[in-house]
């Protein structure tokens, strides 16, 4: 959503020009900041999740982001979307350990679970085409919409739209099972408090670093380039000519293919997760193509046309979701369960929203400092240098990943 957002949310609030270095010093807050403090209370969210339950944590989770993205929609000052982001991203990064933990749980057939973690993770993208759906819309028939602070601005309704995930939760809530592996373990041994070092005793200290890095490297790819694509198209020669509701239109459209190549990805890893038995193995299929495909989009495609960027984004954004999809599927088999919320979220929160988050303000500040014409161009090839970096990292970092054991979970 904040790729969408940020441009006219900036202008409208800060009054901000595109380009220039206090704009792309928020850009890089606003990605920043809301993910660091989301990846710490993630930490947080994962350690409660172990000691409280999946489902509760999950419930919860789900209901922070849903109302913190309506309330942002009402902000009133950089400061104030900024703070509602940050309680954004909070619910996000607790809901996405809560609900992998909470899913790998529930099936204890190997090949069972495996399938169902991988088509589960697929509808992730959908609620990103809900949101591209929602700003077309937004730009397209804002005058026609109740006003929010006085005005028809489309980046508010896209915002309000985050409110849609709590009404089915508020429905099916009560149907919602405990995971029973949770349940069990709670019962035979009564509890032990899950605490972070734990990660670190021998047995799992090599899979926790490898995998924090590694992830790290993973989510660096959409916060240090993907995110960033859909500010470089009102700078492209092509749509620079098109009146201001048409820009939107051709931002939305490439928000659209980002989403479809997202969909993609998840379903071909899907697809793929009960045929490549070698976790290391599954990870480069999806590493090795897209240290071609991310360069491709960033140093040539950009520059050529809007076809082409819409091409290089929709490969693109399937080789990283395939990556995302991994994680899923991947840690559940690495920790026990009194430890598996702690270790999914510090691998996720630590690694993804902390270390690898820190691209987006790289990729900001990379960006006054590059050649080019136009901020566009410069923005681009920012993006590609930060994406290979971290694409040849991982890749190297893939031979330090640990195999799972056997096809069960840890107890």
């Amino acid at each position: 959503m904040l790729p969408l957002i940020v441009r006219p949310a900036l202008a409208d609030l800060g009054n901000l020009t595109p380009g220039t270095p206090e704009f792309n010093l928020w850009v890089g807050l606003l990605f920043f900041i809301p993910s660091i403090v989301g990846g710490v209370f993630g930490l947080l969210g994962g350690y409660l999740t172990d000691l409280l339950g999946r489902r509760r944590i999950l419930v919860w989770s789900i209901l922070l982001y849903s109302f913190s993205a309506c309330a942002a929609s009402y902000s009133t000052s950089v400061a104030q979307l900024l703070m509602l982001r940050c309680t954004t991203l909070i619910g996000v990064s607790v809901e996405f350990v809560a609900a992998i933990t909470w899913l790998a749980e529930l099936f204890p057939s190997p090949k069972r679970r495996e399938s169902v973690l991988g088509y589960t993770q697929a509808f992730h993208t959908v609620g990103g085409l809900m949101v591209t759906g929602a700003y077309y819309l937004a730009v397209t028939y804002a005058e026609r919409l109740p006003a929010i602070r006085g005005g028809h601005e489309a980046w508010r309704y896209t915002l309000l739209s985050g409110l849609i995930p709590a009404i089915p939760l508020l429905l099916i809530r009560p149907f919602l099972p405990e995971s029973p592996l949770w349940q069990e373990k709670k019962l035979k041994t009564g509890f032990e408090r899950p605490r972070v070092s734990d990660l670190f005793q021998p047995a799992l200290r090599t899979t926790t670093i490898a995998a924090t890095l590694l992830f790290a490297c993973s989510y660096a790819l959409p916060f240090g380039a993907i995110q960033h694509t859909v500010r470089m198209i009102p700078g492209l020669a092509e749509v620079r000519k098109l009146a201001p509701r048409q820009v939107e239109q051709a931002v939305s459209g490439v928000q659209l293919f980002q989403e479809l190549g997202g969909l993609t990805g998840r379903i071909l890893f899907a697809l793929l997760v009960i045929r490549i038995v070698s976790q290391r193995r599954r990870l480069r299929v999806f590493l090795a193509p897209a240290l071609c495909v991310f360069p491709w989009l960033y140093f040539i495609a950009i520059s050529k046309s809007l076809t082409a960027v819409h091409v290089g984004i929709f490969i693109a954004t399937l080789l990283f979701n395939g990556l995302h999809s991994f994680w899923g599927n991947y840690l559940p088999r690495m920790y026990p369960t009194r430890l598996r919320g702690t270790g999914e979220s510090f691998a996720a929160n630590i690694g993804g929203r902390v270390i690898g988050v820190s691209a987006a303000l790289i990729t900001t500040t990379l960006s006054n400092t590059m050649p080019g014409e136009g901020h566009a161009v410069r923005l681009a090839y920012s993006a590609g240098a930060v994406s290979v970096f971290f694409l040849v990292t991982g890749l190297i970092g893939s031979f330090f990943l640990h195999e799972p054991e056997g096809n069960r979970l840890p107890d």
